[in-house]
């Protein structure tokens, strides 16, 4: 089972459509942000179901309760795989998250709701100094995992240094999606907290999700390949 997402981070279906096309990845599982989404709609979902593509659709949906489970009773309907709500909503938001995806079941296709725990872009500073949460970043994903948990997520989304933390927390069936995924020659950007895919399933990954590092590539369709051959046999390089 291919569990790497390649993250659709593009402004329009159209680039989405011809990258795709263009490389050969038709059928791959793909992560739909904000971006793409909040331009094209419930319409690129369905074209991408079309030909086949899991999909994470990953909305960070963070409001109040019945503002969440409202939207994701709509969402349900999608027949996506995974959607995503951020941790930090609390656990009443959290079971709405919840409620809104049973309460909207189509064709009995299950959504898995995924909990944000802490963004790859964030650091121990950031989290100490400008959200004045203590400890370290560890400590924190791990606790708003436990949180997401409880209150009925089906897993959540960290980077790869604390996937082995949440599963001895909160058992081997709970998800960790791992974003902030880089192969060995590509750049950090943004990010801060990353790792390669063998790094990231030696340490409890479940999925991947993979952007710049095969979007930006000279051969989008090499780099894809070369994910998938780290993810399932531990290649390094």
């Amino acid at each position: 089972m291919n569990r790497i997402y390649l993250a659709l981070d593009f402004p329009c279906w159209k680039e989405a459509k011809q990258f795709i096309e263009w490389n050969e990845l038709k059928g791959v599982p793909v992560k739909v942000g904000m971006e793409l989404f909040y331009r094209e709609g419930p319409a690129v979902i369905e074209r991408l179901k079309d030909n086949n593509h899991p999909i994470f659709l990953d909305l960070k949906l963070h409001d109040i309760p019945t503002t969440v489970n409202k939207a994701m009773k709509n969402i349900a309907k999608l027949g996506v795989d995974m959607v995503s709500t951020h941790a930090t909503g609390g656990s009443e938001m959290i079971q709405a998250a919840k409620e809104g995806l049973l309460s909207g079941l189509s064709d009995g296709y299950k959504t898995q709701l995924m909990a944000i725990t802490v963004l790859t872009s964030m650091d121990k500073d950031s989290l100490n100094n400008e959200l004045l949460l203590p400890g370290e970043v560890e400590e924190n994903v791990v606790r708003f995992a436990k949180l997401a948990e409880q209150n009925g997520a089906d897993g959540v989304v960290c980077s790869p240094h604390e996937a082995k933390q949440i599963k001895a927390a909160c058992g081997p069936s709970f998800l960790s999606v791992t974003p902030g995924i880089r192969l060995q020659l590509s750049e950090k950007n943004d990010q801060k907290r990353i790792a390669t895919p063998a790094y990231a399933r030696e340490h409890g990954a479940d999925n991947l999700v993979i952007g710049r590092s095969i979007t930006k590539a000279n051969d989008p369709y090499e780099a894809y390949q070369q994910a998938v051959k780290e993810w399932k046999h531990g290649i390094k390089s």
